[in-house]
């Protein structure tokens, strides 16, 4: 990875909820156009890891590079301007906005002008969307919602998209979609770090795989080695 640009630098990061010592000395790279597995039991400091990176998590320590810049004490704003697109547990839909408000209010360009992601291409990439534009974000079903999330955040035009738990709760035909789309996104290539608890679908669609236990990683490898060294039984209890 030396000889690939890294869009994330970040060592021995700390993180805390109140007196609650959660992320301890985390050291994270990613390079550019890499998809990154993030894997662990519940609790481990997976969505803690993503928040901290994205500057929500405030009681935080250690150095966060972003882009080649110090992000370590920067704001959300600051980093989703940047280039960082996040789609959050529980999709972060506004109820009381339409299918379309929800999608084009973030809408921008990327840092280097690109508009790939544009409005029509979203509604090709989610077409059931394109039936429930004028539906408030409240009244949809959770993979519509799911996939609003994902498509806001594409029209942001990102360098690097956070997807945390982007199928949990939904109907197997839906997830298969989401997949595809995440797969469809990696082929863009946009980088993207991935939480999910289907770690035989992360293994299979990602370049690299972490791995958390308790606020700390005990496993760093590309995917494929992982998956064949039959190492994540001890960590996942599978």
């Amino acid at each position: 990875m030396a000889t690939k640009e890294l869009i994330v630098d970040a060592r021995g990061v700390h993180a805390w909820y109140g007196s609650s010592h959660v992320l301890h000395g985390v050291d994270l790279q990613m390079a550019r156009g890499e998809t990154l597995g993030l894997l662990g039991r519940n609790g481990m400091g997976k969505s803690t890891l993503l928040r901290t990176l994205l500057g929500h998590v405030r009681q935080r320590d250690g150095r966060i590079g972003l882009f080649g810049q110090d992000c370590s004490r920067a704001q959300p704003h600051e980093v989703a301007r940047l280039g960082l697109a996040y789609v959050p547990e529980g999709r972060g839909v506004f109820p009381n906005l339409t299918v379309r408000e929800n999608l084009v209010m973030a809408a921008r360009p990327g840092r280097d002008g690109r508009r790939d992601w544009s409005y029509e291409r979203v509604l090709h990439t989610f077409p059931r969307l394109a039936e429930r534009l004028g539906s408030l974000g409240g009244h949809i079903s959770g993979g519509e919602q799911q996939m609003v999330s994902i498509g806001r955040a594409l029209m942001t035009h990102p360098e690097l998209l956070i997807l945390d738990e982007a199928t949990e709760g939904l109907a197997p035909m839906i997830v298969a979609e989401i997949w595809k789309v995440i797969g469809d996104i990696r082929a863009s290539g946009i980088a993207t770090l991935i939480v999910d608890r289907d770690y035989r679908k992360v293994l299979a669609r990602t370049d690299h795989v972490v791995v958390l236990q308790k606020g700390q990683i005990v496993l760093h490898g590309a995917s494929a080695d992982v998956a064949r060294s039959g190492a994540l039984a001890g960590y996942l209890g599978v």
